[in-house]
């Protein structure tokens, strides 16, 4: 194909096991721009014709999608934000801290794939009604375990996966359903905000809450009563766009789901997605290391520098840490999002691997900047801060990019399972096992050292150096992700217009030479 042999970066071969219909042309030229015969984008009437609502309800269903990913992320940090809290309450070390997260994060994991199926199948809106409503439930369960039951608190963590793995999977996929192109992109981009600045509220409100009520265990309480809103919203806001509609041609017939082997098969076999989610396993392993542990590592650091009397058993640890690193999460989500889209979109009119390669650049880039931020920590806290800043603002580019690339190289029939399976994947090796990974390494680097608030402060300082070096191997699976990007976006805009064939696991073929190049055909074609 032409647009393969003028990029600039790399090439694609053409995959000879999926092939074109025949009597039809497969799309000519790059990604990014549509061409002659590949099909147009509509405009706003048209989206308003395909899906039956209006732009201002389109717009209305991202914001309520919009809120519901930031109270999620809210909860998930609220945690974080009250850890020394929590460690002082129940008596337990770095490593039982940080298995509070890797439980919630495993249980979201396994239910995924579960939400992914059954989104890809039935109606979206009361899966996500469902889950959110238990999840409110069971957060709320979770604010009045007495303190010789950690284990109690261990388990509703973990049922808190519920709500997030029925939203998660789901929610993205409606926004692909709502528009196309550009449009899409920016949409993901204010979904995906709420994830910075969910997370970053999360530190806010679980800090602020504690001081004000005195007790740790309100800051549990918040978040149920905004998930009862959700539910409301959802059940009155949001419709249910037909799968893939705007991205077929008018005369196409609509996509039909296969089976769960079969889109695990035709997922296992796209090199830009199982590339562009192990990228995805760094910055979760990244962020959530940073998200349980970066407000502890800061105390440390000021007790460390004499800024701050240290925690003592008994006593509530008194720390604007909290405070300052979720504004300071907050403010670098909103930048690094739309900084990351708005330089893609512009890169996309040049090089249309623009959005892995904007990818692996953010993560390479904030490599050093989270090393310097560790390595400064015991000379300036306020440098510490500085590359903070920076190192979150390069990770938070890839959060809308990545989905935006998982939305236009699967086919609508799969889109929730392949959200499902790169939640799997990137919290399986990512942020499931990152925070107890970081607490177990840093309790064994304490007990090899005498006692102090300075062994205390160096074992999590060397613990945490570990995401640097995770980040860059990130960086390295996007680069890789941008040497397929074109040819699998080109295979699912054929598969959606119907004009491609997938090759079935029993269809026998050979490769045998076709106008100076391998193709293959079926044996039965081949006369021997």
């Amino acid at each position: 194909m032409a647009g393969s042999d003028t990029a600039p970066f790399l090439s694609q071969a053409d995959d000879p096991d999926d092939e074109p219909v025949p009597g039809h042309l497969g799309i000519p030229g790059s990604v990014g721009t549509p061409k002659a015969g590949e099909p147009e984008v509509p405009d706003q009437e048209g989206l308003q014709r395909i899906t039956g609502l209006s732009p201002a309800h389109s717009a209305l269903i991202v914001a309520v999608l919009c809120y519901i990913n930031l109270l999620n992320y809210m909860d998930r940090f609220t945690v974080a934000g009250v850890l020394p809290d929590i460690e002082q309450f129940f008596n337990i070390g770095d490593s039982s801290s940080g298995l509070i997260q890797t439980v919630f994060i495993s249980s979201y994991m396994v239910l995924a794939p579960v939400f992914g199926y059954l989104g890809d199948r039935y109606n979206r809106k009361y899966l996500m009604c469902g889950g959110i409503a238990f999840w409110s439930l069971v957060t709320l369960g979770s604010s009045f375990i007495p303190r010789e039951r950690f284990w109690l608190l261990l388990l509703t963590r973990g049922l808190v996966g519920v709500g997030e793995a029925s939203y998660s999977t789901i929610a993205p996929t409606l926004i692909a359903d709502l528009f196309v192109a550009d449009q899409r992109s920016r949409m993901l981009s204010v979904f995906y905000f709420a994830i910075p600045v969910g997370s970053g509220l999360g530190y806010i409100a679980g800090s602020k809450v504690k001081d004000v009520a005195g007790d740790w265990h309100w800051a549990l309480r918040v978040t149920p009563g905004l998930g009862v809103v959700a539910v409301l919203l959802l059940f009155l806001v949001v419709r249910e766009p037909p799968r893939g509609a705007v991205e077929r041609h008018s005369d196409s017939p609509p996509l039909s789901p296969t089976s769960w082997w079969a889109d695990l098969r035709a997922l296992s076999r796209n090199p830009s997605f199982v590339l562009s989610s192990l990228g995805f396993t760094a910055v979760a392993f990244v962020t959530g290391s940073l998200a349980l542990w970066a407000p502890a590592f800061l105390l440390r650091s000021r007790v460390v520098l004499g800024e701050t009397p240290p925690c003592l058993p008994g006593d509530s640890c008194s720390s604007s840490d909290s405070l300052i690193f979720g504004l300071i999460t907050c403010l670098t989500g909103v930048l690094g999002v739309g900084l990351g889209v708005e330089i893609s979109r512009h890169l996309r009119r040049f090089n249309p691997r623009a959005d892995p390669l904007v990818c692996a650049a953010g993560l390479l880039g904030s490599a050093p900047f989270l090393f310097l931020s560790l390595a400064c920590a015991r000379g300036s806290i306020v440098a510490t801060y500085v590359f903070i800043f920076i190192g979150e603002t390069l990770l938070s580019m890839n959060w809308a990019i990545v989905a935006d690339i998982l939305l236009y190289v699967v086919i609508p029939t799969r889109r929730s399972t392949a959200e499902a399976f790169q939640i799997v994947l990137s919290h399986l090796l990512g942020d499931a096992g990152s925070p107890y990974l970081i607490g177990l390494i840093s309790d064994r680097l304490r007990r090899s050292w005498p006692p102090s608030f300075l062994s205390e402060f160096r074992a999590l300082q060397f613990s945490l150096m570990l995401c640097a070096f995770v980040g860059a191997l990130g960086g390295a699976a996007f680069l890789g992700t941008a040497m397929f990007i074109e040819g699998d976006r080109r295979r699912a805009q054929l598969h959606i217009q119907g004009l491609l064939h997938e090759a079935g696991p029993t269809d026998d073929r050979i490769v045998v030479p076709q106008r100076g190049r391998s193709t293959r055909v079926p044996v039965s074609s081949v006369l021997i």
